[in-house]
């Protein structure tokens, strides 16, 4: 080889080894950034305290109609599910055997009134007779008592004519209230009222419509604790909310009407029915939803978003950016949840920052590089509701 040759490879040879040493220093690894998290700050403001009690409506008045008389039934005059007023004709029994009762009746009427006209007759007859002696007083007795068994005969045909009428009359069945009428359980070509009055139908009164729950022995002592001068006296909370199914509030408030005597052994729970006005019959019996009561409004309370709240073994904590962004876990008592947001009773300040995303890539003492989250839509919060009262 010559010497232009080994010129030329040891040249090559240097340059490769420059391009080596250039790449090397271009792959040096750069400093690690700080994990990057959003953060919020506590939330101070009042918070109203509820309690929701899960339940279903029903009519707040609901009416069977039964067949009262035995009949065919001849006759529907009603579509299923639709209102009906009061005094329309729902119903048709056959009407030809009880005319027919009636018509006897009648008779036996007349014919006992008949006899009774004879047996007037005959006592004034024999009441001169008997003065004179002209005929025995035994005469007259029996006729005195053939009077009176005439009396109590027209009497028993003028109950029996009474009754035949009535009879008649449950023929025709009318809706005794305006409301809501079920389907019919007896069809027209059946026989009805033998040997029981046959459930017809049932009729609902909607409007006002009844929402009943079930109150624990826990929350009805921590509202009757509340007032315990009310204790016994009829109870007068109002204002209360329906949340029904779909989340939506009902536009009316409502009001308790009754409370059970007694707890129910089998569930433990108090019986509590609540009015609500039902104008637009959006709500029909067998909805659920929640009633929704005030019980107080805790002033000052400190709120965090849910998501920010860790849970372990019934333990909670939030993580804590302070002012260098620096993490710290901190167990926290969470009260009661508000849309979104959870109480914490102990453990945050007023105006601290807590993690709400990026939770899962921070330990103790890590610092972060801390953003403001993203505000969320608040749900719509339902008016407040008045405060319950026992």
């Amino acid at each position: 080889m010559g010497a232009d040759a080994r010129r030329m490879m040891l040249a090559a040879g240097a340059i490769a080894i420059a391009i080596s040493v250039g790449c090397e220093k271009k792959a040096a690894p750069t400093a690690a950034q700080p994990t990057e998290v959003y953060v919020t700050e506590v939330v101070q403001k009042d918070v109203p305290e509820y309690l929701e009690l899960v339940g279903q409506t029903l009519g707040s008045q609901d009416t069977e109609l039964r067949a009262r008389v035995e009949g065919v039934l001849e006759s529907m005059h009603f579509q299923e599910g639709s209102f009906v007023k009061q005094g329309t004709l729902l119903y048709q029994i056959d009407r030809k055997p009880l005319e027919a009762a009636l018509a006897q009746a009648k008779a036996d009427q007349s014919t006992a009134e008949a006899r009774l006209e004879k047996a007037n007759n005959d006592v004034e007859r024999y009441k001169p007779l008997a003065a004179k002696q002209a005929v025995s007083k035994q005469e007259l007795d029996d006729a005195l008592a053939a009077q009176d068994a005439s009396r109590s005969q027209v009497a028993a045909m003028r109950a029996a004519v009474d009754k035949a009428a009535l009879d008649l009359g449950y023929t025709r069945i009318t809706a005794p209230i305006t409301g809501l009428v079920g389907t019919t359980l007896v069809k027209p070509g059946n026989l009805v009222g033998r040997g029981e009055n046959t459930l017809l139908t049932t009729i609902s009164k909607i409007d006002p419509i009844l929402f009943r729950v079930g109150a624990t022995e826990a929350d009805y002592l921590r509202v009757a604790r509340r007032s315990p001068s009310r204790s016994g006296q009829p109870p007068r909370a109002a204002g209360i909310q329906l949340i029904l199914t779909d989340g939506t509030v009902h536009p009316s408030t409502g009001h308790i009407v009754t409370v059970d005597r007694a707890v129910d052994p089998t569930t433990g729970t108090l019986g509590i029915q609540i009015e609500f006005p039902n104008p637009d019959q959006l709500l029909r019996p067998g909805q659920y939803g929640r009633a929704r009561i005030l019980l107080d409004t805790t002033p000052n309370a400190l709120l965090v978003p849910q998501r920010a709240v860790q849970e372990l073994q019934n333990l909670y904590s939030v993580a804590v950016v302070d002012a260098q962004n620096k993490v710290g876990f901190r167990n926290v008592k969470v009260g009661q949840k508000v849309d979104s947001l959870w109480v914490i009773e102990e453990g945050l300040k007023p105006g601290e920052r807590v993690v709400v995303e990026g939770l899962q890539r921070v330990r103790d003492g890590l610092t972060v590089n801390a953003k403001p989250a993203p505000e969320t839509p608040a749900k719509g919060e339902a008016a407040p509701a008045a405060k319950a009262e026992k």
